[in-house]
């Protein structure tokens, strides 16, 4: 069952998952994701792809960021802000608290090298924002925002009870994490009505989508990338 995070997502998810090799269902089904449902992930992998994580979402952090620059409303504007509180406030810790566990610092974790994956998706998303407009950079965002929503959902429903990823599933099944994703989906919603009317009948919609399924193709790159920590 897809989540309700608004139609705008819901129209970009189709477009990603109805192409031949179809990326999202690549993204939310992959096996590092199912490693995590049935708990069989290796603990290399999940340490590998959390250092990584940490870096990402300070850059993810920087591109919502520059989602308050790119407002144009007081609503875009919150919610930009907010989200930016809750990663760094929030989802970080998680990281900070998963590696302190195993010997890994908040300093180790903020100054790990960068992996290329990680390295392609997110400039890539800045550089949707620095490019384009609000739209652009939301369309890059959204398939990391709205996925992890939807993965939680589902490894919350189907997980083994005994894998060690509870803490993780928790997080993004969460009624906090997913009440960010229909927040942002609303806002999302309004920012295509305010700026393009219907997303349907817009020169636009070819290329925005273009941007949400390259933006999924990426994060199949970064589950691979924290496979490869075994």
């Amino acid at each position: 069952m897809t989540p309700d995070y608004g139609k705008t997502f819901k129209h970009w998810r189709a477009g990603a998952s109805e192409t031949p090799d179809a990326p999202w269902h690549q993204y939310t089904r992959h096996a590092f994701v199912e490693g995590l449902r049935d708990g069989s992930l290796p603990h290399a992998s999940f340490l590998q792809y959390l250092v990584q994580d940490y870096v990402f979402l300070v850059h993810f952090a920087r591109a919502w960021s520059l989602g308050v620059v790119k407002s144009e409303t007081l609503e875009e504007m919150t919610v930009c802000a907010n989200t930016v509180d809750g990663l760094v406030n929030h989802e970080m810790a998680l990281h900070v608290k998963t590696c302190a566990a195993v010997g890994i610092s908040e300093d180790t974790l903020f100054n790990a090298t960068e992996a290329p994956e990680n390295i392609a998706y997110t400039r890539y998303v800045m550089d949707a924002g620095l490019q384009g407009d609000f739209l652009d950079l939301m369309a890059a965002l959204a398939p990391c925002v709205m996925g992890y929503g939807e993965i939680g959902l589902r490894l919350k429903a189907e997980a083994a009870p005994n894998t060690p990823y509870t803490d993780w599933i928790d997080t993004y099944s969460g009624a906090e994490y997913q009440g960010i994703c229909t927040t942002v989906g609303g806002m999302l919603d309004a920012a295509v009505a305010r700026r393009l009317g219907s997303l349907d009948a817009s020169p636009r919609a070819n290329a925005l989508q273009a941007r949400f399924t390259l933006a999924t193709q990426l994060e199949v790159g970064f589950w691979g990338m924290g496979l490869r920590g075994a």
